[in-house]
């Protein structure tokens, strides 16, 4: 496959009107997902010495994240994206900034905790509005819409091939907190950018218009198995973070946990490109099950890591299946729910991922503390397995047919 066959459907995506600005845009506001959860654990675990206070602290994040989600994402459906993303980015800013400012005080540790859960249900889910943009622009080509999925999660693994490496540098040369509060200031920054785009915003759908198509988005097969699929797969999100830091700390060179997540991020970039332009057989939903076997199975190379080397080339691997399982499940929900709830079908995807993002962070910092950090690669291991089954398991119930006035095939 040349390069020009490559990246030609990609930047016809730049023809689509306001997407030269939506996209970069979304694409800096995003990096808090990259940089958050990982600045929390060498924040804290620099103040405390402990991961597992780390990770459970930066798990409370993800899950007020992932519980919060949905809701910002209905009243950005009823009432617009912009004007929601500003109130909840300037929410995400205080907060943020007060949770580090409170652990740096020394304040009392339910503080902590509470600070956490707030920034975390201000965080904008910025991966769910830019692909409800795309969705909006390319209503009509589905070819080009699955094409516009991939690019997103090329990004997103652009953005985790640079937050990464950014926050560890920035923790091990200036001090732990310089890597959270840069990526919160460089996500706040680009949120409200991207606030500023009326012109490319989907329609807003008041309640009154469609009540009962939005609140029946959650309750769609598609949404209910990938959501449930993606508990697992943000499992191994979470833990990844918490076990590579453990590990490159065993290792003596905690700076390379950063390149280690890098290069995860890498392998997800790489097959993210071609799965956004390569014309694979059958239908969304046998695409999902396929990517979440393969992507259980990817991650199996993490049991036997026993080195850095080792690490990067296993993470490497493990990542070539993330944006593949991620592409397809998105895309997958994306034709099953209503237009007028497009946002929130999405949202409930990414919740699934948050959650399990929240129980991988806590249960892998528990792992390293009780087994050593190469003993708690079998978390991340063990979750990937579990996304392929839960897939398998849901696999009948994506054949149900979707509901009247839902599909967009």
């Amino acid at each position: 496959m040349s390069p020009r066959t490559v990246f030609a459907p990609y930047v016809r995506l730049f023809a689509v009107p306001g997407a030269r600005s939506f996209a970069p845009s979304a694409a800096v506001a995003r990096l808090p997902i990259a940089t958050l959860g990982l600045g929390a654990v060498l924040l804290l675990a620099a103040e405390t010495g402990s991961y597992g206070l780390a990770g459970t602290i930066a798990g409370t994040i993800a899950l007020f994240g992932s519980l919060a989600g949905p809701a910002w994402a209905r009243a950005m459906d009823r009432r617009g994206q912009g004007r929601v993303l500003r109130l909840a980015t300037v929410g995400f800013l205080a907060s943020g900034t007060a949770f580090l400012a409170a652990v740096l005080a020394g304040a009392p540790l339910w503080s902590w905790f509470a600070l956490a859960a707030l920034t975390g249900s201000c965080e904008p889910n910025i991966g769910s509005l830019v692909r409800a943009r795309w969705a909006f622009a390319l209503a009509h080509d589905e070819r080009q819409r699955l094409t516009a999925f991939a690019f997103e999660s090329v990004v997103d693994e652009v953005v985790f091939v640079i937050g990464p490496p950014l926050v560890t540098l920035l923790a091990a040369l200036i001090a732990p907190p310089a890597g959270f509060l840069t990526g919160l200031l460089l996500g706040v920054s680009g949120a409200l950018w991207l606030s500023t785009l009326r012109a490319s915003e989907p329609p807003v759908h008041p309640p009154e218009s469609d009540g009962r198509g939005r609140r029946a988005a959650a309750l769609d097969p598609a949404v209910l198995v990938v959501g449930v699929a993606y508990l697992a797969v943000g499992t191994v999100f979470g833990a990844m973070d918490v076990v590579v830091v453990g590990f490159a700390d065993e290792q003596d060179v905690p700076v390379m946990a950063g390149v280690a997540l890098a290069a995860y991020a890498s392998g997800s970039l790489v097959a993210g490109l071609a799965y956004g332009v390569a014309r694979l057989p059958g239908t969304l939903a046998a695409r999902f099950l396929g990517c979440a076997l393969f992507f259980g199975g990817a991650a199996q190379g993490l049991l036997f890591v026993a080195s850095v080397p080792g690490l990067i080339a296993a993470a490497f691997v493990a990542g070539l299946a993330i944006a593949p399982v991620l592409v397809a499940g998105m895309s997958l929900v994306e034709t099953r729910v209503p237009r007028s709830a497009v946002n929130e079908g999405l949202a409930w995807t990414s919740t699934g991922l948050t959650l399990g993002v929240t129980a991988g962070a806590a249960v892998a910092g528990v792992a390293v503390d009780a087994w050593g950090a190469e003993g708690a690669f079998a978390v991340p291991a063990g979750a990937a397995a579990l996304a392929a089954l839960l897939a398998v398991v849901g696999t009948p119930a994506l054949r149900l047919r979707p509901r009247v006035g839902s599909a967009r095939s």
